[in-house]
């Protein structure tokens, strides 16, 4: 590729072995038909399988490829982190997954937002086939961030999106460990649109997002950017100082009325239990917090890059670790 490229497409992968042929195939067809350079950066997020070998070979003969291969497993949302460090797009990015459960052919409908003045065009699901519990949990948890965000994070719209370079080069410099990145783009600003689409299948393997990693990344989000957590305690707290208070009343208007107070085992021990789980709650949300300043401050690189294949040619990358040291 002699040109710069004027978009680039980040696709994270983690052993993603069947799926990568028709990843290329679809990628290749699609930027044949463009009249601009376009790269693809795949990043191989430490896979088990033969995914960083398949990334390797494409990189090494064809230029239009650009490989990031990590060190090891650092999850999605730091995977598509440092294939966004890597993307050297002038105008746009693009991000999708691997798995072509986002169509890349939306880049010339995405691509037409921005040259009409948006920063970032992202994606909103209208409908995903995907079975009927996940299918719940997701659109449950997307209408609880939107109530309780204190930033307007776009409903069923998930990492696929196009966004500026000026957009790209903002997220680059933040440093946050627990990362949301639809989150840190909606917390960015300027202007932003929804275009609707089907979320596709899988073309082949198994997801390779578990529920752990899925709460996790809930987690992100409701701790990242939402105070209800905090205010929750808080809430929680002045409720059951007020039922104690309104308790006390009761029983000294009994004792001093009828000379009688309340007796009972059984309401002693329901008291322990309740005021004992909400000091439990209150201490896991800022044992939570806390968890989160400790990672933050030690300061450690997001990503460290093992392998970074540019222009047909490994390039030695040892010294960019961190999105900041660009």
């Amino acid at each position: 590729m002699t040109d710069k490229p004027r978009i680039s497409i980040v696709a994270p992968l983690y052993n993603e072995r069947e799926s990568f042929n028709p990843l290329i195939q679809r990628l290749n067809t699609l930027m044949d038909s463009l009249p601009y350079p376009v790269e693809v950066v795949l990043v191989d997020d430490g896979s088990r399988d033969n995914t960083a070998d398949l990334i390797r070979l494409t990189a090494l003969t064809d230029s239009r490829y650009h490989g990031v291969l990590l060190a090891r497993n650092f999850g999605h949302q730091t995977a598509v982190t440092a294939g966004m460090a890597a993307a050297r797009g002038t105008e746009a990015v693009l991000i999708i997954d691997g798995d072509l459960q986002d169509p890349p052919e939306l880049l010339t409908d995405f691509y037409e937002h921005i040259k009409n003045g948006y920063d970032v065009v992202y994606a909103v699901r209208r409908k995903r086939k995907e079975n009927v519990f996940k299918r719940f949990a997701y659109s449950t948890f997307y209408r609880i961030l939107k109530n309780i965000s204190y930033v307007d994070i776009p409903l069923d719209s998930g990492d696929f999106s196009m966004v500026s370079r000026r957009v790209i080069d903002l997220m680059n410099q933040m440093p946050e460990e627990s990362r949301f990145l639809r989150g840190m783009r909606s917390w960015i600003g300027f202007t932003q649109i929804g275009v609707s689409y089907e979320r596709s299948e899988r073309v082949a393997g198994t997801p390779k997002y578990s529920f752990r990693m899925l709460r996790q990344l809930a987690y992100n989000g409701i701790f990242n950017f939402s105070e209800f957590p905090v205010k929750f305690i808080i809430r929680t707290g002045a409720l059951v100082t007020g039922i104690a208070l309104v308790y006390l009343l009761q029983t000294l208007f009994k004792k001093f009325m009828f000379g009688t107070v309340p007796q009972g085992f059984t309401a002693l021990l329901f008291v322990i239990v309740l005021f004992s789980g909400i000091q439990l709650v209150a201490l896991g949300i800022i044992g939570e917090y806390v968890l989160r300043i400790f990672f933050q401050v030690k300061g450690r690189p997001l990503f460290v890059v093992k392998e970074e294949i540019v222009e047909q040619r490994t390039v030695n990358r040892e010294q960019r670790t961190t999105i900041s040291e660009q």
